[in-house]
């Protein structure tokens, strides 16, 4: 069954590259394997009234026209955003008519937009199957502190964007934390490194062309990111943000069965720089099922947090700079860091916290036991004797990265190992 889902998932991604190839916007896929570029589970058909789009002042019409609960169907191509577009309603669907994310391309840059898609004083709200690309600050900006609740970005590129893909803002206390999001299916991409030239705010004085990540939130609550590939978030000098950033109190959060290849940090619970007002990162956020493959300045990164969970990853980078595979630094109480595969350094650990490490597997060197691991691709392709049903049970983690069930004596990394028929 692995075998057949591997192949359909091979032929929808070369037609995919094929379209991708021929579509106004011009995207070309990063060189990663097609069985990580899993194909999303299409959207139901819109349930309210759906507005069709065909050009851009159609675009921001329906935007500002459209009711609560409602749709907005683009058709393929590719709109030049002159401005920000604002969704302000609640319950609307922003959406590629045609469910080809590569097809529907927004583009911000020959305007030079610092934004390009905002969602402001509204819940409910569903951004699917399109392209965001070229933009120098934020993507998909979530303006947390108008109160945005429920918001889901779904099967959506997000391509060039020099400092954020999705970005939540800090909120003032007075206002509910942003809560019940979903970021899943989703590509965020870059073709290169940052430059200065991409974005005028980010100078030699300040970040050094560093300031860049791919998913920054602050204050997320009932967060889920899950089954996104991130590839080529980078810095000037290699020493960028988070491609899945959560901090400033960020509690009961998911994040789940991505892929992450090339990025300086993979996963950052949590951040060095904590305002005195903020009295921990995260916490009961669960980091699992996921791949990492070459984040130079950490794989994953624990960094004041409390009672979170980091299992069931695999990460592979035998010559990371730093041996940074998995960090914790500060404080981190509760925090238990169990069944992960790394192939490279062993965990480094700088907090002062109690922690509870269980069964986690060291590899020095790539044992060939991985589909494709320079390309991101985790999966065994044989057994290990220390990692196949070599791990603990652990009630939070009963899948893996493809959703096949854990058995009483479950592997360690993502990837449950399937014997070849």
């Amino acid at each position: 069954m692995k075998r057949f889902f591997t192949s359909l998932v091979l032929l929808c991604a070369l037609v995919s590259q094929k379209a991708l190839g021929e579509s106004a916007g011009g995207l070309v896929l990063p060189p990663l394997p097609p069985s990580i570029l899993r194909t999303a589970p299409p959207l139901p058909p819109p349930a309210g009234p759906a507005i069709r789009v065909r050009t851009v002042q159609e675009l921001y019409r329906a935007a500002e026209v459209v009711p609560p609960g409602g749709t907005i169907l683009l058709a393929n191509g590719h709109y030049v955003l002159p401005r920000r577009l604002d969704i302000h309603t609640d319950r609307v669907t922003l959406r590629g008519e045609s469910g080809r994310r590569e097809l529907v391309v927004l583009d911000g840059g020959p305007h030079q937009l610092g934004e390009l898609l905002a969602i402001r004083q509204c819940s409910g709200v569903t951004i699917a199957d399109l392209t965001v690309q070229n933009v120098r600050w934020n993507g998909i900006k979530l303006d947390t502190d108008s109160g945005v609740h429920q918001v889901t970005i779904h099967n959506c590129i997000i391509h060039n964007v020099w400092q954020r893909g999705v970005k939540g803002v800090r909120i003032p206390k007075t206002i509910p934390r942003p809560r019940d999001c979903r970021i899943q299916w989703c590509l965020f991409y870059n073709d290169r490194a940052k430059s200065y030239a991409d974005d005028p705010a980010d100078t030699p004085e300040n970040f050094r062309g560093n300031y860049i990540g791919g998913i920054d939130v602050m204050f997320p609550q009932n967060w889920v990111i899950s089954d996104n590939v991130f590839y080529g978030i980078q810095g000037r000098t290699r020493s960028g943000r988070g491609a899945i950033f959560l901090w400033h109190e960020a509690e009961n959060c998911i994040v789940e069965r991505n892929v992450i290849v090339d990025c300086d940090v993979g996963i950052a619970l949590g951040n060095s720089f904590k305002p005195d007002d903020v009295a921990t990162h995260a916490i009961g956020v669960i980091a699992r099922n996921n791949f990492v493959v070459r984040c130079p300045e950490s794989g994953i990164v624990a960094d004041f947090t409390r009672d979170c969970l980091i299992a069931h990853n695999t990460i592979f980078d035998p010559d990371n700079r730093l041996d940074r595979l998995i960090r914790l630094v500060h404080d981190n109480p509760g925090l238990v860091v169990a069944n992960n595969l790394l192939v490279g350094p062993p965990v480094r650990n700088e907090s002062p916290s109690e922690i509870r490490f269980l069964t986690n597997v060291v590899l020095a060197g790539d044992p060939g036991a991985f589909a494709d691991p320079m390309r991101g691709e985790l999966h065994l392709t044989k057994s290990l004797e220390s990692v196949v049903n070599g791990g603990s049970v652990l009630p939070q983690v009963s899948e893996d990265f493809d959703g096949q069930a854990r058995d009483d004596h479950p592997d360690v990394g993502a990837d449950e190992y399937q014997v070849p028929p």
